[in-house]
C-alpha cells in the first residue's frame, strides 16, 4: 500500500493554526480596510506605491504576483478615482510610473492607523519575551522556506505588505546577496 499523508503530528497542528491565524488576521483587517473606501485589493496597491514611489505597473504586478492586466485595471480605478496619477516613465515610454496623490496618501495615513490599532490587539498581553521568541521562530520557519524554494529551483523575495520597509524583507536571510536572491 503506498504511503498515506496522515494530517497528524505537531507539524499539521502548528500549519492549523498558522492557517487560522493568518485567515482571522486577513478577515479583520479587510474590514477594517473597507473604512477607507476602498477595496482590499486596491488597497494593497496603493501601499506598495506609497512604499515605492514611481513604481511601474510591472513592478507592482510583480510584487503582488498578479498579472499586469489585472494591475492596470485596478489603477485606473485607483486613478479615476483622484488616488494616484501615472506619468510616462521619461527613460523608456513603454512604461508608466505610478505616483500616489494626496487623496491617495490620506488613505495610507488612515490604513496606518487602522493596522496599528488592530497589531496593538493583536499582541494585546504580549512581552518582549514574546516577540523575542516569535520573531525567532518565523525566522526560521522563512529560512526553511528560502532553502526549500532554493532547492527546487525557485525564487522566494517577499516583502511585507503592510508596512516596512522596501529594504526591510519579510523573511530576513543574513547572506541573501551571496545566494543570489535579491
Amino acid at each position: 500500500m503506498e504511503d498515506c499523508y496522515e494530517p497528524v503530528g505537531p507539524n499539521h497542528q502548528a500549519m492549523t493554526h498558522f492557517i487560522r491565524l493568518t485567515r482571522m488576521q486577513r478577515s479583520v483587517v479587510s474590514s477594517r480596510v473597507k473604512e477607507t473606501g476602498i477595496y482590499q485589493g486596491q488597497h494593497q496597491i496603493l501601499m506598495h506605491i506609497h512604499r515605492h514611489p514611481d513604481a511601474s505597473q510591472k513592478d507592482i504586478a510583480g510584487m503582488l504576483e498578479v498579472s499586469t492586466a489585472t494591475i492596470a485595471v485596478a489603477l485606473k480605478k485607483l486613478e479615476r478615482a483622484g488616488y494616484i496619477r501615472r506619468t510616462v516613465d521619461g527613460a523608456d515610454n513603454r512604461y508608466n510610473r505610478i505616483k500616489i496623490t494626496e487623496k491617495g496618501q490620506q488613505i495610507v495615513r488612515q490604513s496606518h492607523k487602522i493596522l496599528k490599532r488592530t497589531e496593538e490587539e493583536m499582541f494585546d498581553g504580549f512581552e518582549e519575551e514574546d516577540f523575542r521568541q516569535l520573531e525567532q521562530l518565523f525566522d526560521r520557519i522563512c529560512q526553511n522556506i528560502e532553502r526549500m524554494s532554493k532547492k527546487d529551483g525557485r525564487r522566494i523575495c517577499l516583502e511585507p505588505l503592510w508596512g516596512g520597509t522596501a529594504d526591510q524583507p519579510a523573511c530576513p536571510v543574513r547572506d541573501r546577496e551571496s545566494e543570489g536572491s535579491i
